[in-house]
């Protein structure tokens, strides 16, 4: 005896429709890695990576540079001087890097100019010799001695220096301290200052 077993019936549309609904929830989920959108979401990105080095091009340069401090100024003795921290103070040259704090808060001894001298500090605070070499504080030049061992410091042309003052007699000095005056102090004194005798004999104090 056969047996009949019924047949399921198989609806081709139903089953199309079934195998299409799941393709289209496949590509939804899939939307963001296709090609497409990958080349978006770059394009996107290189914009604002521009963008923000654009910004920060700007801000960094707009910024103003900061300018190093002057410390020129003129003491009240009509010297070019250096000027401290309070912006009133201002120190002859020679008192800078003397090891001695002569500024409120010691910038005038401080290591960034004073650890290699004469080439950290200012180039107003120093005056250099007929020898290079030799170098000194620049309100020592042109004070009638000669501080540079050559006359250089008290030299018209390589100081520029003027003539002698009121105070000073002209003459060519014996005591090799001093250059081309000596003090009018001397004048008078019974001791040969001038090679000329005239601080002597015509020499006033």
């Amino acid at each position: 005896m056969n047996r009949t077993y019924p047949k399921r019936s198989m609806d081709a549309t139903s089953f199309g429709s079934t195998v299409t609904m799941i393709s289209r929830e496949e590509k939804d989920l899939c939307c963001g890695c296709t090609r497409r959108c990958v080349c978006i979401i770059a394009i996107i990105l290189l914009i604002l990576t521009i963008a923000a080095a654009a910004i920060a091009c700007t801000v960094v340069f707009a910024l103003p540079s900061k300018t190093p401090e002057s410390r020129f100024c003129v003491t009240s003795d009509n010297y070019t001087g250096f000027l401290c921290n309070d912006r009133i103070t201002c120190l002859l040259p020679s008192q800078v890097c003397n090891s001695a704090s002569d500024c409120g808060s010691g910038e005038d001894e401080d290591t960034s100019i004073c650890s290699n001298l004469p080439k950290n500090m200012p180039g107003y605070l120093i005056f250099r010799c007929g020898n290079p070499q030799i170098w000194i504080y620049s309100n020592y030049k042109c004070n009638g001695i000669n501080n540079c061992g050559d006359c250089s410091d008290e030299s018209t042309v390589l100081a520029s220096c003027p003539a002698c003052g009121s105070q000073w007699w002209p003459c060519n000095p014996v005591l090799y301290q001093y250059c081309y005056c000596i003090p009018r102090s001397l004048c008078k004194n019974g001791v040969q200052d001038c090679q000329d005798w005239s601080d002597e004999y015509v020499c006033t104090k």
